[in-house]
């Protein structure tokens, strides 16, 4: 009878960074096994519970029998298979390892001639044959590479495992899996909980799991349930949440019975800067703190404790204490890091290693500020300002308060910063000049900042690029496809030019150091980030057109490919694309060939027509691609498809004559130069 199957590995507590990927690949592996082998239907949902303490799936509508195995085996072709009417050797050899007759064989076409074959119907295996074996595998599976023994077992898994629950409906299914043998019964919260939870079937378990075991099986509900009681009392406070997802999902995987508290700290220590409260809050404590309306940190937090109680003050009172420990400690850095000044830092950074190749990070802080420098004149910013904040950036990475959160890189130096009385655009962009830090962050915020963000990035991508460390496959240690697209956005935002801004950032180093090819290959390397970049907005045949052309000045592109979409609509577009496509190919061919175009050499109206439109739209279009005025240049081209399908019907442009044919090459070349200024219009889609 077909039932609900449930498994459950009852275990010690599990890392909560990788449980939901365990739980995932525990029900993912198990579901498609049974799929594989027709226990289940093809389109059967798994659920998927997770806690600190179990792993567990269930599926609905599982077969306790494996349906009848249709096997057929192919053999040799019926053509090969008999010889002067006595089967061949390998008819024969086919028959004895299928262990039948060579009479016994049937033949069947595979869809490109007859063959030999073997079927025969095997009898479905019982489920609880195979459980064990595909639970194993499951665990085989497990994205865990650190494993672990325990007792005198041999047995190895992530954690101590101590039971084994695998139920076919309401019926036990017999099995054993790492020495454990399967059953009913398994053990609920740690100390809410008394004694062993008994299931009476697998329907019922995450019921009985919350009501007897007090466990909230589901990672996702429990998950859902901590978001919503969180928010509620956060709301209570007239407070929000400053956490990020990540934390969410971690204290899910350390809580069974999520119960949220609210506790505090001496407003004393609201004098640190709040980042670093955050996250020592945050990193260390598993704790949420509450910001205010106006997005300042109250000395009020909540925490979700695994335990419930009638009284929690106890459970309040130690999770302050051991806050209070490391508030003091964050303070205690602050307090002295302020006992000198950003600047007097400096000379430290000669001591740590950037790369042994390109030196030291006082090395590489001369080069910012030179690079930044430079960046800032073309901006039109105050450059004085932007090679000041090229000189602290670093300073912060000695400091006691960097040294214990690396997270607070940047943070710390702006609010050291402006205690030492450094100019607000300075203290800024200490800060600043590490974003955008990943995929959607926000981009430097003055063009102070601008300059020295992409100083950082660059000097890095050319630096380390240069020095012949290039991403390969997922290998980036150096994150430079993170620093590509990083400049890539602020690009978009400057009007800046990127190969202009690699040499300068190539004249920074020492004469010798780098690849001397250093500065065309980041560029590629830029481009195809680009390219990444831009296709989830916008078409890729559009892309493609425009990136052809290798354009160097970034904030223009998506303008022109804006320009190009709206030309793409076009009734003409389809008609010149093609004929763009047929003049590259010929001009490919005879090696681009772009001489004088020679009016007493036309023999064809058509000729004659093309050139004369040539020369009246030419200037139009040229001021408005000057203008940057994209749009209007490619649509006042598309009215050249008239003379242009009319000297490709009524033109032989490779003429037997040298001196029309070169004429002709010439003529079309001038076509090309015009239509294909800022994209290459032969590559968009017909």
């Amino acid at each position: 009878m077909n039932a609900t199957l449930l498994i459950e590995l009852l275990t010690e507590e599990l890392p909560p960074k990788a449980l939901p990927r365990l739980a995932a690949s525990f029900a993912d592996t198990i579901s498609e096994e049974l799929k594989k082998m027709q226990f289940v239907a093809a389109d059967a949902a798994a659920t998927v519970y997770a806690s600190p303490r179990r792993l567990a799936v269930t599926l609905p509508q599982v077969l306790p029998v494996q349906p009848e195995q249709h096997i057929v085996r192919k053999g040799p072709a019926v053509s090969a298979g008999m010889k002067n009417g006595a089967p061949t050797p390998a008819l024969v050899g086919f028959a004895r390892s299928c262990g039948v007759e060579v009479a016994d064989l049937t033949t069947l076409h595979d869809g490109k001639q007859d063959v030999y074959a073997f079927q025969t119907v095997k009898a479905g295996q019982a489920l609880s044959e195979v459980l064990s074996a595909i639970v194993a595998t499951a665990l085989k599976k497990l994205p865990a590479p650190k494993l672990m023994r325990w007792g005198d077992s041999e047995h190895q898994f992530v954690r101590p495992v101590h039971g084994l629950v695998m139920l076919h409906g309401a019926d036990v299914i017999d099995g054993e899996v790492l020495g454990l043998k399967s059953g009913r019964e398994t053990l609920g919260h740690r100390f809410l909980c008394s004694g062993p939870v008994s299931l009476p079937d697998a329907d019922t378990y995450a019921r009985v799991m919350f009501e007897r075991g007090r466990v909230v099986a589901s990672f996702d509900s429990r998950r859902e349930l901590i978001h919503h009681r969180l928010t509620e009392a956060a709301a209570q406070q007239g407070a929000t949440i400053a956490a990020d997802e990540s934390l969410f999902d971690e204290v899910a995987a350390l809580v069974e019975w999520p119960v949220v508290l609210e506790a505090g700290f001496d407003a004393d220590f609201l004098k640190v800067p709040q980042e670093c409260l955050i996250l020592t809050m945050q990193q260390n404590q598993k704790y949420f703190p509450l910001l205010d309306a106006t997005g300042k940190l109250k000395n009020r937090f909540l925490l979700v404790s695994n335990l419930e109680a009638r009284d929690p003050t106890a459970i309040i009172g130690g999770n302050e204490r051991v806050l209070r420990a490391r508030l003091s400690d964050a303070k205690f850095f602050f307090e002295q890091d302020q006992k000198v000044r950003l600047e007097s830092r400096l000379s430290r950074l000669a001591d740590v290693v950037y790369h042994n190749k390109i030196g030291s990070q006082w090395q590489r802080v001369e080069r910012l500020q030179l690079i930044a420098g430079g960046i800032a004149g073309r901006l039109g910013a105050d450059a004085a300002l932007a090679e000041r904040a090229a000189q602290l950036a670093k300073a912060d990475l000695v400091s006691d308060m960097v040294g214990e959160f690396p997270e607070l890189q940047g943070i710390m130096g702006m609010y050291y910063a402006e205690i030492d009385g450094e100019h607000p655009e300075v203290a800024a962009a200490i800060e600043g000049h590490y974003h955008p830090r990943f995929a959607g962050d926000s981009l430097p915020q003055s063009p102070v900042a601008t300059a020295v963000a992409l100083a950082d990035k660059l000097e890095t991508l050319v630096g380390i690029w240069g020095i012949g460390l290039i991403p390969s496959g997922d290998k980036d240690p150096f994150a430079l496809r993170r620093a590509a697209l990083g400049v890539l956005r602020m690009l978009l935002a400057n009007p800046l030019d990127l190969r202009d801004l690699l040499q300068l950032t190539a004249g920074a180093f020492a004469p010798g150091l780098l690849s001397p090819s250093v500065v065309e290959e980041v560029f590629g390397f830029c481009q195809d980030r680009l390219k990444n970049y831009l296709v989830a907005e916008y078409q890729g045949d559009e892309v493609e057109a425009v990136l052809a052309l290798a354009p160097s000045a970034i904030h223009e592109v998506p303008a022109v490919l804006a320009a190009v979409a709206q030309f793409k609509r076009l009734p003409a577009a389809a008609t010149l694309a093609a004929a763009n496509k047929r003049v590259k190919n010929l001009l490919k061919k005879t090696s681009g060939e772009e001489g004088r175009i020679d009016v007493a050499l036309f023999q064809h109206d058509a000729e004659k027509s093309l050139f004369a439109a040539l020369e009246a739209l030419s200037p139009t279009v040229e001021a408005q691609f000057a203008a940057h005025d994209f749009a209007a240049a490619l649509a006042a081209l598309s009215s050249l498809k008239e003379p242009v399908d009319a000297f490709f019907d009524g033109v032989m442009v490779m003429a037997e004559d040298l001196a029309v044919r070169a004429n002709r090459l010439a003529l079309l070349a001038r076509l090309s130069a015009l239509f294909n200024r800022v994209a290459d219009i032969s590559l968009l889609a017909e």
